[in-house]
Formats: structure tokens, C-alpha cells, sequence
């Protein structure tokens, strides 16, 4: 998933650099939602992790 961030990150870098206001703007969007979905799993998985020990 880091992966598709990152990605997304690079388009939306890319973008911006060539002055293409709205892909940047809808790339920079899908990697911040993206970025907040993993962020959503970490903090699941790592409370899953300590309830399971």
C-alpha cells in the first residue's frame, strides 16, 4: 500500500511541476487517502498485536 502512495506522491509531483492544477491536485488527493487508510491498518493491526499476546 506504500507503494500506491508513493506513486501517487510522484504523479502529483509531476504534475505540479507542469503546472496541471487538477491531476495534481486529484493524485495529491487519492495518496493522502490512501496514506490515511494505511495509517488506519497500522494503528489496527498494532492493537491487534498487543489484545493477541
Amino acid at each position: 500500500m506504500i507503494r500506491w502512495i508513493i506513486i501517487f506522491l510522484v504523479i502529483a509531483i509531476i504534475a505540479a511541476i507542469f503546472g496541471f492544477g487538477g491531476i495534481a491536485e486529484g493524485a495529491a488527493d487519492i495518496a493522502q487517502i490512501i496514506f490515511y487508510i494505511f495509517l488506519v491498518l497500522l494503528i489496527l493491526g498494532l492493537l491487534s498485536r498487543l489484545f493477541r499476546r
